[in-house]
């Protein structure tokens, strides 16, 4: 007997996969799914945290994959930086790979801090359907009070140059607001697009540098966590873990590419219409 089926497995990583990239929160989904379907699993289940681990390392290994251009430009960067000791001005892949740097670390060290307070404080499914609809007054607000409108042909051109305008400041307030995405409910990338266009992006580079920034905050923590997969927590589920892991990376491929021209002329507005009517009715469906 596995402690969740291969079916489950599937059904709940085709929706990580989903969950991800699009600003909806999978952690939310994660938790209100099983719920929903009458399932015995919960979100602070060791098995099901084991179960979690293979679909976040297949996300964020696809989500690398898909931008392993970037991310060589982004190294190069890095590399030169440290060699030369200096940012040069004109070195987009250096200061973009530093900016990520600033924004990765508060994110993973709240991350560490706070995750399993917050795993226990709010892990009910209503309390992640109240949290769903604030996430989508959240994307609306974003949307309301973003830094400049949406122009024609935002899309064209050196995205990675424009990211890399961003602030050290502005860089650090979004990887410490990440640290919200502990809640489910909240969406990290819809924390970190919000937060790009606050500062000035369009909504395709918002969720670029949103994807950026995700890849080694997801990696970092689906690696840590290998070990409980690999332990007594994993008994029993790393074949349905490896058939979920398998099923978020398709869905994380696609919903990659489908966001990247979605955003070259949408925002970020029906997410925030979905994420409301959602919330409210998965609150009316698990009150009945």
């Amino acid at each position: 007997m596995h402690p969740i089926s291969y079916f489950q497995a599937i059904v709940l990583g085709l929706l990580q996969g989903i969950a991800e990239p699009f600003p909806i929160s999978s952690l939310g989904h994660g938790v209100i799914a099983p719920s929903l379907f009458g399932w015995d699993i919960h979100q602070n289940d060791d098995f099901f945290l084991a179960f979690l681990v293979a679909t976040h390392c297949a996300t964020a290994l696809v989500l690398f994959l898909i931008f392993l251009d970037d991310w060589k430009r982004i190294l190069r960067g890095l590399g030169r930086s440290l060699r030369d000791r200096e940012i040069r001005a004109d070195d987009t892949g250096a200061r973009l790979g530093w900016l990520l740097v600033v924004g990765t670390i508060p994110a993973g060290v709240l991350g560490l801090l706070l995750e399993h307070p917050l795993r226990s404080l709010f892990a009910s499914a209503s309390t992640a359907a109240a949290f769903l609809i604030l996430n989508g007054v959240l994307l609306l607000v974003f949307e309301r009070f973003r830094r400049r409108p949406p122009r024609q042909g935002d899309y064209l051109g050196d995205s990675d140059s424009r990211i890399a305008k961003l602030t050290w400041r502005e860089a650090f307030g979004v990887g410490t607001a990440q640290a919200a995405a502990l809640i489910p409910g909240i969406s990290r990338s819809g924390i970190t697009m919000g937060g790009g266009l606050l500062f000035g992006l369009s909504n395709e580079d918002a969720a670029r540098y949103a994807f950026l920034l995700a890849t080694p905050i997801i990696g970092a923590a689906g690696v840590l966590k290998l070990p409980e997969l690999l332990g007594p927590a994993g008994d029993g589920v790393r074949g349905p873990a490896l058939a979920g892991a398998i099923a978020a990376a398709f869905t994380t491929y696609i919903a990659v590419k489908f966001l990247l021209r979605f955003f070259e002329t949408n925002r970020l507005t029906p997410f925030g219409v979905y994420c409301i009517v959602a919330g409210v009715a998965f609150t009316l469906i698990l009150a009945l």
